[in-house]
């Protein structure tokens, strides 16, 4: 954590590095705001202006006076704002030269540029938010999908933090009642303590159904790989442009006209799907080009989460078994529009007047969420790698905790367990953290948060 140094004052551009209306950019720790004034021209001195208030003002070169750029300057005290201490927004025009200057101005005036985030960590660190919340600040940003960004808002809400809490006081109450019978005799006490197996029993489940919904989680958000396939000209790229509605892939009655695949992100049922045309199989053909593209097809297909394979209706051809067979695919008989054919395990499908579509994304959230447990989207499930090993590692301790007292082992072993589970719990939501825990969530970030 060596660079992370929370000394420093630190600034970074909050919105995304391209031409706008308006860029914001942030700056955090203590006496930023008394390093600011050598380039702020205002009727009022910004080191007296209250917290949570905007003002406009005038950002000059500290060198030479000259102007930067007319900016809102949103001034937060300490103990305010997202870090929780000391810092300032500033609101300026987004064009790229001045976007440039004013992080320029900043860097003159002894500001460093943040770290991957840096600004989230010292949220963190002053109590602003716990790790979950943190992570969850990453996630949002990330999210490629509407699902997956409430998702994601529920746990930066705290529904997380708050569910993991409710289970480590269960935990907390199981320990203090084993600490009292190794500590003390039932003659001592007064009373007898039986243990609570009930309640082990109760955040058990809790941690195993968070710990279970890691797959849900994944999948809506970083979503799933669906390849489009089978022979040429069976309507594989004006399906690919009905899904993305635009223009993306050529579409020709020639045969072959799509060599090499396409790829393009959309959302089907709220799932992130990275969506494949792939080049139509037929007998090889003297163009090696469309030769290596078909090679490339069968390639895709085999990392595919689902091949949609089309058939042409009005020129209908036996597919290939195997591609049948395959649990992934879902059998797609389009361009009913033309000849309306019947067959037995095929979607009906006309991209042209857009009948079956809606079939068919049913279809394709079926097949993805067939094992999974999905109620709604405000559903909290998690996506982070880090909170499914803790929530797996408190919850074996408990059942090992668990077997000991089914096998009537000394209450020290069953303490142990509880401890192993507590300390799983504490280290995910950040009440125990290591350096190398916190440089590994933050370095993921991106600059700015």
């Amino acid at each position: 954590m060596d660079s992370y140094n929370t000394e420093d004052v630190i600034y970074a551009l909050a919105t995304a590095w391209a031409k706008s209306a308006i860029a914001v950019v942030r700056a955090s720790g203590t006496g930023c705001i008394e390093r600011l004034c050598p380039a702020v021209r205002s009727r009022h001195d910004i080191r007296k202006l209250a917290s949570n208030t905007a003002h406009y003002c005038n950002l000059v070169d500290p060198a030479d006076g000259k102007p930067v750029d007319d900016i809102v300057l949103t001034v937060y005290r300490d103990g305010h704002g997202y870090t929780g201490e000391e810092a300032f927004e500033i609101s300026c025009h987004g064009g790229l030269q001045v976007v440039r200057a004013v992080l320029g101005t900043l860097s003159a005036l002894g500001f460093r540029q943040a770290l991957p985030g840096e600004f989230t960590l010292r949220a963190f660190l002053h109590g602003k938010m716990d790790l979950t919340r943190a992570e969850a600040v990453d996630e949002l940003v990330k999210a490629q999908g509407r699902t997956g960004q409430i998702m994601a808002l529920n746990r930066l809400n705290g529904a997380l933090f708050r569910q993991i809490d409710k289970i480590k006081d269960i935990v907390l109450d199981m320990m203090s009642i084993v600490e009292v019978q190794l500590d003390y005799s039932d003659d001592e006490i007064g009373e007898n303590l039986d243990f609570p197996r009930e309640r082990l029993d109760e955040a058990v489940r809790g941690l195993e159904k968070l710990r279970d919904s890691y797959s849900t989680g994944r999948l809506f958000s970083q979503g799933a790989r669906i390849v489009l396939a089978g022979p040429s000209n069976a309507g594989k790229s004006s399906l690919f442009n009905y899904f993305l509605k635009e223009e993306r892939a050529i579409v020709s009655p020639q045969k072959g006209t799509t060599r090499d695949f396409i790829e393009a992100m959309c959302t089907v049922r709220g799932i992130p799907v990275r969506l494949y045309d792939t080049a139509g199989f037929r007998e090889l053909s003297e163009s090696e080009i469309e030769e290596e593209g078909i090679r490339r097809s069968r390639s895709l297909m085999d990392s595919a989460d689902i091949v949609i394979y089309l058939a042409d209706s009005s020129d209908f051809t036996d597919p290939d078994p195997k591609v049948l067979s395959d649990p992934r695919c879902i059998a797609v008989l389009n361009k009913t529009d033309l000849v309306d054919r019947e067959l037995e395990g095929f979607i009906k499908l006309s991209v042209t007047t857009g009948q079956g579509f809606d079939v068919l994304c049913d279809a394709i959230y079926g097949r993805l969420t067939s094992d999974l447990e999905v109620s709604d989207d405000s559903a909290l499930v998690i996506e982070n790698t880090r909170q499914k090993e803790n929530l797996e590692r408190a919850s074996s301790a408990l059942r090992r905790a668990s077997d000991a007292l089914d096998a009537g082992l000394p209450l020290d072993i069953v303490s142990m367990e509880i401890q192993e589970a507590l300390e799983a719990l504490g280290e995910l939501t950040g009440e125990v953290t290591t350096d190398d825990i916190l440089e590994r969530i933050f370095g993921s970030f991106c600059v700015g948060k």
